[in-house]
């Protein structure tokens, strides 16, 4: 609302005020608030009260919640700082297993049984499948990972032969580990070295500041299959990292775009290999995407598959069912051809890092460093790389990014789990999208056995930190003590953001206050301390 005294001035200078509602979204963001805060409903099971809380988006990376986004850079930040240069192996050893838990497998147990027995006697399944879906979510829910059945369905399997075009790599003994060697200098003082390694790319024709010098010559479909496989990649170089080193390898990288837009890795390793060993195995990492071929389009334009309910898409022309993507794979014989095959460029960066130094704590804002940004956000080359992004996503729009991808459908095959409605083109998978330029991957890896801490404990660590500065107990309630249910939108009980905004402000200054007030009070008694020292002297 525009108050009297606003309407009285002139329209120059009102407009020339900043909005109070854009002053409170900055305010909110200095303070570190959410300023897209989601409701919850939270019932306490021991009391029976029923409150609504406002939970954090939490959204990392390309948040576009800032200060949500720099909280998590700062958990990672501390992440990658504590398990980088450990000295002692982190200790993972699973919990015991609990009375519910072991009545909910046995629950389990019965129930599979009857499942069995009636899919023998040729009874419908359907309300026991019901009753067991359940009862696996029960199962997470109580604190138990995974599945009791394990793999739902066998792995499909191909040669595991080496291509004849990669070298081959020496291979050691395992040991159980997760340290690197150490080094004695002449002094006796024990050096335990850790690595800092940066991969990219092969080239897909010259580039002049990000930008291609000839675009009807730059490989796209390559650049394009390259990104959407990117994480294949890495996940193969970590395989073959870990049986040359001899030793279980733990990691924490980061992927980044380039000026040119394509995804590279920075990645901090524990432990140390000679430099020339990194690049050998740099060199002779492959993946091969055994996929079915998309390179011939079978249907385009208004020529599209179409769809019949109990049948699944046909060709428009003929009436002929297209191939499932099961039926697709089964096809490819010994001697087909992967759909492609990615490696990594020539241009391999190894550093050694000592724990400590400011080389490493360089490191550790360099894979850091585009932590708050999406991929898109390297686009700042102005109108030149414009047009390179959108000609990469030309490139990107038909190819298939998953087998789920509707862009199959395109090349003759029904997509896995094919459903109406699906278009060649029209794919809302992440790699498709503007922001992501064809990686969908993770954007931050990291080994289990890091920093013997998940992501979830860091956090914890921050608010006992907290807590502790503030004089309160941190008192850790039961996990499943709270239910937590989505508030509808629309609730009458939910105050409108702005005024969740400015109590969270308020509660944010007072904290911020009282610390000021602890350090104050500290800082004093240290001076008092020194100075009764002083006369004592």
């Amino acid at each position: 609302m525009t108050h009297a005294h606003d309407r009285a001035l002139p329209r120059a200078v009102r407009q020339a005020m900043p909005m109070a509602r854009d002053v409170l979204e900055e305010v909110a963001k200095l303070h570190g608030v959410c300023i897209r805060p989601i409701p919850l409903k939270r019932l306490d099971t021991v009391t029976g009260k029923s409150e609504i809380i406002d939970v954090p988006c939490g959204a990392t990376l390309d948040s576009k919640c800032p200060p949500c986004a720099r909280r998590n850079k700062q958990l990672r930040k501390a992440q990658c700082r504590e398990g980088w240069h450990l000295d002692e192996e982190p200790a993972i050893t699973p919990d015991e297993p609990n009375e519910e838990q072991r009545w909910l497998v046995e629950f389990r147990a019965d129930y599979q049984a009857q499942r069995e027995a009636a899919e023998k006697a040729g009874d419908d399944t359907t309300d026991l499948d019901a009753i067991i879906t359940g009862l696996d979510e029960e199962i997470n829910a109580a604190g138990m990972r995974g599945s009791v059945l394990g793999r739902a369905t066998a792995k499909r399997s191909r040669s595991t032969r080496r291509r004849q075009d990669a070298p081959d790599l020496p291979k050691r003994k395992m040991t159980n580990t997760t340290l690197g060697r150490t080094f004695h200098g002449p002094d006796g003082k024990v050096y335990r070295p850790s690595l800092f390694v940066t991969l990219t790319l092969p080239s897909y024709g010259k580039v002049r500041d990000g930008v291609p010098i000839d675009p009807d010559t730059y490989d796209y479909r390559r650049a394009a299959r390259d990104a959407l496989h990117f994480s294949k990649l890495v996940d193969r170089f970590v395989q073959n990292l870990r049986r040359v080193a001899g030793y279980d390898v733990q990691y924490f990288a980061s992927v980044e775009p380039q000026k040119r837009l394509a995804p590279h890795l920075h990645m901090a390793i524990r432990g140390t290999l000679p430099r020339a060993e990194i690049k050998q195995i740099a060199a002779a990492t492959y993946h091969q995407v055994w996929w079915p071929q998309a390179d011939e389009v079978v249907f385009d334009g208004d020529h599209l598959p179409i769809w019949q309910d109990g049948i699944g898409y046909l060709d428009p022309a003929t009436g002929e069912v297209l191939p499932a993507w099961d039926e697709a794979l089964d096809a490819l014989d010994e001697d087909a051809e992967p759909l492609h095959v990615i490696r990594f460029g020539e241009q391999v960066d190894v550093q050694g890092v000592l724990a400590g130094t400011p080389d490493a704590d360089q490191c550790i804002r360099y894979l850091s460093k585009y932590l708050t940004k999406s991929i898109g956000d390297a686009l700042n080359g102005g109108q030149a790389q414009q047009q390179h992004a959108a000609r990469m996503l030309d490139a990107l729009r038909y190819e298939p990014c998953s087998p789920t991808c509707p862009n199959w459908l395109r090349y003759g095959i029904q997509p896995k789990d094919a459903k109406p409605g699906m278009l060649p083109g029209r794919c809302r998978g992440k790699a498709h999208k503007p922001d992501h330029l064809g990686y969908a991957g993770r954007r931050i890896l990291v080994s289990r056995k890091w920093s013997n801490k998940t992501l979830t404990e860091h956090k914890q660590d921050r608010r006992t930190w907290v807590l502790e500065a503030l004089g309160q107990a941190d008192d850790r309630t039961d996990p499943h003590r709270y239910i937590w249910r989505p508030v509808p939108a629309g609730d009458a009980n939910v105050p409108p953001l702005a005024v969740r905004l400015l109590r969270s402000v308020h509660e944010r200054q007072r904290w911020r206050a009282h610390l000021r007030e602890l350090e104050a009070r500290a800082a004093g008694q240290d001076l008092s301390a020194t100075e009764e020292m002083g006369r004592a002297a």
